[in-house]
């Protein structure tokens, strides 16, 4: 372990705390944007639910070309615009102050993440040795979830439901974010020239390559609905506790909720890891599916805080269990001149999180805050789509690796 940690590259350190500070920052801020606009500027549910949904429909349309023009430019100018972009993203939230602003800003909010995300996990895949990739993978997402520890309790005591001032230390983070990668970026330059695409591919090229991926094509729609599950959490799952009078102040419990969320992930994610290294990368995403599916259920059950904990251990296991195989399963099956293509072209599966604020905005409209489980029966219901499609991706994904060493046997 010690020495895989002092065989990481520098680059990727800096990724890795700049991604534990971004997420700290953002889960302080954004989760509470649904709440904001439907309690402070009046928006309805619906309203909300497409103003929040806006996000990640630019970041569906934006994300396979974020990763594929890192392939062919390089992925030091593509993350140094998009990370600046994005602070000047979070200046706008902290000063706007009407709805179609919101619309605009956390459209442009979408396109940064979809850009600056799969061209920074490609840079960590390029920058790693084989051997340490799982490791650092799994780093990037511990960070993830450290920030989101702390991010939604210090949300609160800013009053992020009521205030968009903590958009505003987000840009200024952001912006240091930036500073330092581009400063990392000079003292390793020599780095990231040798990892730069002799031979990028064509944009219908890599288009048609990775429609054409057996393996791929299933995989991405079975995680459309795991990500259209997931994205209940920060959307219609916070608006049902803010609206829901059988819950008093439904923002703080939704806060303690995140920050529960994230605490669990950092307990059992080295223990699911490893037990889940063990398997086809797929496994793990079939068995992630179906505890979101049924957390998501019992969100709709829960009469009292005990239950809804309950559902957010669950739901966060299936998180896990979904998210930290994701990227060895796209570095595993995507050849190295088009990995920025495959880790941005996976990103298509945000139309999840497109579809889940609106789906679940529409339904709390129509039947109201009260009725729980006519709202998340329907939202498990669509999540337990994906199961069909990634049981076949697992199949596909075991008969061409028998078939590979096959090849290499007889060889």
């Amino acid at each position: 372990m010690n020495q895989h940690l002092r065989h990481i590259h520098p680059l990727a350190w800096t990724i890795i705390v700049g991604t534990m500070f971004g997420r700290l920052v953002t889960s302080m801020s954004i989760p509470f944007l649904s709440i904001y606009l439907t309690q402070v500027l009046g928006a309805t549910p619906t309203q909300t639910g497409i103003t929040v949904a806006v996000s990640s429909l630019a970041g569906v349309m934006a994300s396979f070309y974020g990763g594929y023009i890192s392939d062919i430019v390089g992925r030091k100018i593509v993350m140094l615009i998009s990370v600046f972009g994005w602070a000047a993203v979070f200046f706008g939230f902290s000063v706007a102050q009407h709805l179609w602003v919101f619309f605009l800003v956390n459209t442009l909010n979408g396109l940064c993440r979809s850009v600056f995300e799969p061209t920074s996990r490609a840079l960590l895949s390029d920058i790693t040795p084989a051997e340490s990739k799982l490791l650092v993978f799994n780093l990037r997402y511990a960070a993830i979830n450290l920030g989101v520890v702390f991010g939604p309790i210090i949300g609160v005591q800013l009053g992020s439901a009521e205030s968009t001032f903590p958009f505003m230390i987000a840009g200024i983070v952001y912006v240091a974010y930036g500073l330092v990668l581009f400063v990392q970026f000079k003292l390793h330059r020599s780095t990231m020239e040798s990892h730069t695409s002799a031979e990028p591919p064509r944009l219908l090229e890599a288009l048609a390559t990775t429609g054409r991926d057996r393996v791929f094509l299933p995989v991405l729609l079975g995680t459309i609905f795991c990500v259209l599950g997931y994205g209940h959490f920060g959307s219609t799952m916070a608006q049902y506790l803010a609206m829901n009078t059988h819950f008093t102040n439904g923002g703080q419990l939704f806060s303690y909720m995140l920050s529960l969320n994230a605490i669990t992930v950092l307990v059992v994610q080295y223990p699911i890891v490893r037990t889940a290294s063990k398997f086809s990368p797929i496994v793990p995403l079939i068995l992630g599916n179906i505890c979101v599916a049924f957390s998501l259920l019992l969100v709709g059950l829960a009469d009292g805080v005990a239950l809804l904990m309950f559902s957010v251990v669950l739901f966060t296991i299936g998180e896990v269990l979904l998210f930290t195989m994701m990227d060895m399963l796209i570095d595993r099956i995507a050849k190295p001149e088009m990995k920025g293509t495959y880790f941005g072209t996976i990103g298509f599966n945000n139309l999840g999180s497109v579809i889940a604020p609106i789906f679940g905005g529409v339904l709390l409209d129509h039947y109201g805050a009260q009725n729980g489980l006519t709202i998340f029966l329907p939202l498990a219901l669509t999540t337990a789509i994906g199961l069909p499609f990634l049981i076949v991706a697992h199949k596909r994904l075991t008969a061409r690796e028998k078939l590979s060493l096959g090849v290499d046997t007889n060889a």
